[in-house]
Protein backbone atom coordinates (compact mmCIF):
# COMPACT_ATOMS: atom_id res chain seq x y z
CA UNK A 1 0.00 0.00 0.00
CA UNK A 2 2.77 2.73 0.81
CA UNK A 3 4.63 1.51 -2.28
CA UNK A 4 1.12 2.55 -4.36
CA UNK A 5 0.86 5.76 -2.21
CA UNK A 6 4.91 6.75 -3.06
CA UNK A 7 4.31 6.27 -6.66
CA UNK A 8 1.11 8.31 -6.99
CA UNK A 9 2.57 11.12 -5.13
CA UNK A 10 6.11 10.93 -7.92
CA UNK A 11 3.52 10.73 -10.84
CA UNK A 12 1.78 13.78 -9.25
CA UNK A 13 4.83 15.55 -8.48
CA UNK A 14 5.45 14.88 -12.65
CA UNK A 15 2.78 16.05 -13.97
CA UNK A 16 3.05 18.88 -11.60
CA UNK A 17 6.69 20.17 -12.68
CA UNK A 18 6.00 19.60 -16.06
CA UNK A 19 3.16 22.22 -16.34
CA UNK A 20 4.89 24.50 -13.82
CA UNK A 21 7.40 24.56 -16.81
CA UNK A 22 5.40 25.09 -19.61
CA UNK A 23 3.55 27.86 -18.08
CA UNK A 24 6.83 29.76 -17.29
CA UNK A 25 7.63 28.93 -21.14
CA UNK A 26 4.56 30.51 -22.36
CA UNK A 27 5.08 33.56 -20.17
CA UNK A 28 8.99 33.70 -21.27
CA UNK A 29 7.54 33.71 -25.15
CA UNK A 30 4.59 36.01 -24.17
CA UNK A 31 6.86 38.67 -22.21
CA UNK A 32 9.75 38.40 -25.18
CA UNK A 33 6.39 38.98 -27.72
CA UNK A 34 5.42 42.06 -25.64
CA UNK A 35 9.20 43.72 -25.96
CA UNK A 36 8.99 42.89 -29.41
CA UNK A 37 5.48 44.73 -30.25
CA UNK A 38 6.83 47.66 -28.15
CA UNK A 39 9.54 48.12 -29.20
CA UNK A 40 8.17 48.37 -33.73
CA UNK A 41 6.01 50.79 -31.73
CA UNK A 42 8.39 53.34 -31.21
CA UNK A 43 9.04 55.26 -34.47
CA UNK A 44 12.64 54.98 -35.89
CA UNK A 45 12.91 58.46 -35.62
CA UNK A 46 12.12 58.23 -31.59
CA UNK A 47 14.04 55.11 -31.07
CA UNK A 48 17.41 56.74 -33.31
CA UNK A 49 17.04 59.74 -30.87
CA UNK A 50 16.99 57.95 -27.54
CA UNK A 51 20.17 55.90 -28.57
CA UNK A 52 22.08 59.12 -30.12
CA UNK A 53 21.41 60.98 -27.34
CA UNK A 54 21.32 58.21 -24.48
CA UNK A 55 18.17 59.62 -22.74
CA UNK A 56 14.65 59.26 -23.71
CA UNK A 57 11.97 61.89 -24.39
CA UNK A 58 10.28 61.26 -20.78
CA UNK A 59 13.11 61.48 -18.84
CA UNK A 60 14.47 64.29 -20.91
CA UNK A 61 10.96 66.26 -19.81
CA UNK A 62 10.71 64.91 -15.89
CA UNK A 63 14.90 66.31 -15.40
CA UNK A 64 14.10 69.49 -16.86
CA UNK A 65 10.64 69.34 -14.70
CA UNK A 66 8.42 70.43 -17.82
CA UNK A 67 5.37 68.79 -19.24
CA UNK A 68 3.23 69.16 -21.88
CA UNK A 69 3.26 68.40 -25.54
CA UNK A 70 5.32 70.35 -26.94
CA UNK A 71 6.40 71.41 -23.96
CA UNK A 72 6.86 75.38 -23.42
CA UNK A 73 10.34 76.77 -24.95
CA UNK A 74 10.46 79.34 -22.31
CA UNK A 75 10.02 76.91 -19.37
CA UNK A 76 12.62 74.61 -21.13
CA UNK A 77 15.17 77.22 -21.44
CA UNK A 78 14.65 78.73 -17.95
CA UNK A 79 14.87 75.54 -16.20
CA UNK A 80 17.56 74.66 -18.18
CA UNK A 81 19.51 77.58 -16.89
CA UNK A 82 18.69 77.49 -13.38
CA UNK A 83 20.02 73.58 -12.93
CA UNK A 84 22.91 73.95 -15.18
CA UNK A 85 24.07 76.82 -12.66
CA UNK A 86 23.15 75.03 -9.41
CA UNK A 87 25.39 71.93 -10.23
CA UNK A 88 28.49 73.91 -11.53
CA UNK A 89 31.38 72.31 -10.14
CA UNK A 90 32.86 75.36 -8.91
CA UNK A 91 30.06 75.92 -6.76
CA UNK A 92 30.22 73.07 -5.34
CA UNK A 93 27.66 70.91 -7.89
CA UNK A 94 28.11 67.54 -9.69
CA UNK A 95 29.21 67.14 -13.27
CA UNK A 96 26.77 64.71 -13.32
CA UNK A 97 24.05 66.11 -13.01
CA UNK A 98 25.29 68.76 -14.80
CA UNK A 99 25.81 66.45 -18.20
CA UNK A 100 22.17 64.76 -17.32
CA UNK A 101 20.65 68.48 -17.29
CA UNK A 102 22.73 69.59 -20.75
CA UNK A 103 21.49 66.11 -22.54
CA UNK A 104 18.24 66.62 -21.49
CA UNK A 105 18.00 70.05 -23.38
CA UNK A 106 19.75 68.45 -26.46
CA UNK A 107 17.03 66.02 -26.65
CA UNK A 108 14.04 67.85 -25.81
CA UNK A 109 15.67 70.33 -28.38
CA UNK A 110 16.19 67.63 -31.25
CA UNK A 111 12.73 66.50 -31.36
CA UNK A 112 10.58 70.11 -30.38
CA UNK A 113 13.35 71.99 -32.59
CA UNK A 114 12.80 74.77 -29.69
CA UNK A 115 16.48 76.70 -30.46
CA UNK A 116 17.91 78.67 -32.42
CA UNK A 117 21.13 78.45 -33.73
CA UNK A 118 22.83 81.05 -31.49
CA UNK A 119 20.86 79.33 -28.21
CA UNK A 120 22.88 75.62 -29.42
CA UNK A 121 26.74 77.29 -29.13
CA UNK A 122 25.89 79.22 -26.11
CA UNK A 123 26.07 77.61 -22.51
CA UNK A 124 25.04 79.64 -19.40
CA UNK A 125 28.10 80.43 -16.82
Amino acid sequence: MAKYIAQIIVIGTQVIGRAFARAIRQEFAASQEAARNKASSQSSRTSESNIRTGISLEEAMQILNVDGNPPDPEKIKRNYQTLFEANDRTKGGSFYLQSKVVRAKERLDQEYGSTTAEEKTETPK
